[in-house]
Order: structure tokens, then sequence, then C-alpha cells
């Protein structure tokens, strides 16, 4: 019997909705999602380790209309595997926030459509607001919030007391122990009308909001406080025994991560405090929070954090591997699945993704150089140059060229991957060798996928196999 496909703690290489379709009704409890926002730019990245490069673009041909489409698709998977008492939480920009909450209103119901959270993602200084532009500064994300049904799970978050506001309302301090305290109203709001009792307490007559016994029992714990005989008595609200403020939906306290020590090197990554938060709220230990685009994994890892049970989902099979990087250093060891293994999987990948794949074969890094990289597109863990060609029948002129390359670099060793070479490519590696003294590895992906990889120390081949040139 083969086993389930849906796996708590586990990370998914693949379209959420083709994943999502594979899942049952009913099975997570709480959705976030930072999906690619409408905005016509493209990212080029170098992680923050120096060796994984992750590059994406979020242009959308045919206009806001089919980017609406594209992502709603996506979203009534969402919402399908959501729980009754789940909750999701959408993070957009203002290129698109307002068509997709349209949408999303007639997927969920107007009425279980629960915030419009405003995240001030930037400080002023760092707005788009510069010289000679005729707009506002744009410094806040929109995420909207809905819930599966009217039971959805609330855990009621708060924020610490301003200190303006400490100082007025919690001025009065205990001698003996330096609790900050407030003296409020004890007598009963609505008098006999609503219940309260009535009787003399330390010689004044009311309606209080207790009962006898239970202002007798204040009273001896020092609870209630007689300023001045004939005064009315008050209750000793202390501090330190106050939540803060509820929280709004306008989070300004919440800090980008670009400068943090959080950063890798992500340009959509988003703060851990902002997931803490969310999670926190929305849902409870051990429930199932999924993001359907992970990228660099901060909604799975603080949910492990917080000892929630989590699924991770990503087109990309850098971010795949990346992420579980990522989660292994917190703990938790999670398996991607679905990640591309087949010549022809790998054919259908985007040339970076391609590239990143071979080099993480070779445990190797990245160029860091995308433009004018002189035919390098990475280096093997030895530090030796690397060429990928997503193709097959590579021919002389790509061993030619490589050549150059590694003379500009001043090396000796490189390597060359593809799905095949023709013979042209193999003479020239031996004619390299033999009279210019450059030592050029032929590898192909399908040696990659068996795993046979380089170990020069014991004098092999990457490919396990001797080329031409030995």
């Amino acid at each position: 019997m083969a086993a389930p496909y849906f796996k708590p703690n586990t990370i998914y290489c693949g379209d959420c909705k083709d994943v999502l379709d594979k899942f049952p009704d009913g099975c997570v409890d709480l959705i976030y999602l930072d999906p690619p926002f409408f905005s016509n730019r493209r990212y080029e990245v170098i992680w923050g380790d120096g060796y994984e490069l992750r590059a994406f673009e979020d242009r959308w041909k045919g206009g806001i209309n089919n980017y609406v489409s594209w992502l709603m698709e996506r979203l009534t998977c969402c919402y399908r595997v959501l729980k009754k008492a789940g909750s999701l939480y959408v993070h957009l920009d203002h290129h698109a926030s307002h068509y997709v909450k349209v949408e999303l209103d007639k997927l969920f119901g107007e009425k279980l459509f629960i915030n419009e959270i405003v995240w001030q993602r930037q400080v002023a200084k760092h707005s788009d607001a510069k010289q000679g532009a005729k707009h506002y500064g744009r410094l806040h994300d929109v995420i909207l919030l809905y819930a599966k049904s009217e039971d959805y799970v609330w855990n009621q978050q708060y924020l610490p007391f301003s200190q303006d506001y400490v100082e007025k309302f919690y001025r009065l301090v205990e001698p003996e122990t330096g609790r900050r305290y407030q003296l409020t109203a004890i007598d009963g709001p609505g008098g006999g009308a609503k219940g309260n009792p009535r009787y003399e307490f330390l010689g004044v007559t009311r309606y209080w909001r207790y009962s006898r016994e239970t202002m007798e029992r204040l009273y001896k714990e020092g609870r209630i406080v007689q300023t001045k005989k004939g005064n009315v008595p008050r209750y000793k609200r202390y501090l330190d025994e106050m939540q803060g403020v509820p929280l709004q939906d306008i989070w300004d306290d919440v800090k980008p991560v670009s400068t943090s020590k959080e950063s890798l090197g992500f340009p959509t990554q988003k703060p851990e405090l902002l997931l803490d938060r969310i999670i926190k709220t929305s849902s409870n230990p051990m429930d199932i929070v999924l993001d359907p685009f992970c990228g660099c994994g901060t909604a799975i890892a603080m949910a492990h954090k917080l000892k929630r049970r989590w699924i991770g989902i990503d087109v990309s099979p850098t971010a795949c591997n990346l992420m579980a990087k990522r989660m292994r250093g917190i703990g938790a060891t999670p398996q991607p699945m679905g990640m591309p293994m087949t010549e022809d999987e790998l054919r259908k990948l985007e040339p970076f993704e391609f590239q990143n794949w071979v080099v993480q074969r070779l445990f190797g890094r990245i160029s860091s150089r995308k433009t004018s990289d002189m035919g390098i597109d990475g280096y093997t863990f030895e530090g030796n140059p690397v060429q990928v060609k997503q193709s097959d029948d590579v021919g002389r002129n790509v061993v030619d060229n490589f050549e150059t390359a590694l003379r500009r670099r001043g090396a000796k060793k490189g390597v060359i991957v593809a799905f095949g070479f023709g013979k042209g490519a193999y003479e020239e590696i031996a004619r390299a060798k033999l009279h210019d003294k450059l030592e050029i590895e032929l590898v192909k992906v399908a040696d990659l996928i068996r795993n046979r990889r380089n170990n020069h120390r014991n004098g092999t081949t990457i490919s396990g196999q001797k080329n031409l040139a030995s």
C-alpha cells in the first residue's frame, strides 16, 4: 500500500495547486501565503551563505486579470484543505490587494472577512518617494485575513503599554515592592438594575461590583484601598498583572529583515516576528500550518519553533533545498518530496534552477556573477570552475569557450555538465590536456542523477568514468 501523500512536517517541491490537489479536504488549521506580487520586478539573489542563487520573476503576461485568475486557482485549493475552524492570511501589496479581496469575498463570503492588516514594512526614509516622485511614499503591505467559519481559532495577542501610558495611568508605585499600580472604581455599574449588591463598606454605602465576602477578602489582601476616611474605596490594579494593549490591525512595530541577523539575502523575506504573531493568534500547539509559497521558509520555521506541525510548498528546487537546510538548523528533519530526479524533469527546470541543481550535486557553489561571468556558472568544492549546459550534444565550440574562461581565471582544471556531448567535445578536451595542460572533465547529467560524484582526492572523476583526456 502506497504511503499517504499528505504528511505534516514535509517540504513539497512543485506548484502548490498540483500539490494541494492531492491533499484531503479540511486537513490544515492555518494557511499563510506570500505569493509573488504583481509588481513587474525581477529578483536575482545570492543567499546569505554565498553559495545559493535564488532568482524568480513575478511578471504576469495579460495584466492584473491574469494574475488574479492564476492566484485564485491556488487560493481555491487552499480553501478546500482548510479546516472549518481555520484561518487564511494572504500577504499582498498595493498592486493587487483590492482585486484579490473582491474574489476572496466571493470564495469565503463577506461575513468571514475578518481583517485587513496593514504592515508598515519600511520606515519613511526608505520609502520609494524619491526626489522627483509624484506620489506619496509607499511603506506598507496588506495582509487579508479570512476565516472558514464563524467558529475560528483566536488567541488574542497584546502589545506592551507605551511608556507615556504607563507614566500617565500607572504613576503610583508601591514602596515595599516597587510595583506600579493604579486605583480603579469598584462600584457596581448599573446599580441594582444590573443585580449589583448594595451594602456599607468602610463607612460608604453603595452598589458594589463584588459581594461583601469578596470585598472583605480583597481588603485583607491589600487590594482594596481607601485613601482617606469617607472616600469611596478603590481597587489596586498592578501594571505587571496586565496583558497589555490588544493588538490592532496596523502593525508598525515589525521591522523588515534587510539589515537584521535573520536575513538570508532574499529580498521578500518576511520577519520572524510577523509570522510569530500570526501563528500564535490563529493556531494552537500541534495544529498544522501551511505555507503554499514558502520561499525561504520563515512560516514553517516559526511554526516549528512554536510547537506546531507544518507544511511548506515551493515550485523552486533551490528554495526547497534551502528550506530543508534551514529547518535542520532548528532541529527539524524534513525530507523534501517531489524534487526533480529524472532527466525529463530536469530538462523542464528554469535555467537558474537547473544550474543550482547541478552545482549542488557537485557540492559546489554558484557563481555570484549573473552577467559577464565569462562562461563560469559555479565552482566545485575544490574551487574549480563549472559550466552548465541544459542541452544535448554539446560540441567543440562550448569547450573552446570554456578554455578561454579558464585561462582568464588562471585555472588549470574545470568541469562542463550537460545532458550529452558530441565527439568534437571529447576530442577538444584531449587536445587541451596534451597541448595546453588544461584538465576539463565532461560530466553527463545522468551520472549526477546516479550520484557518482567527483572525488579527486582518490584519483577518480566526477562521473566516475575515465574521459578521453585521461
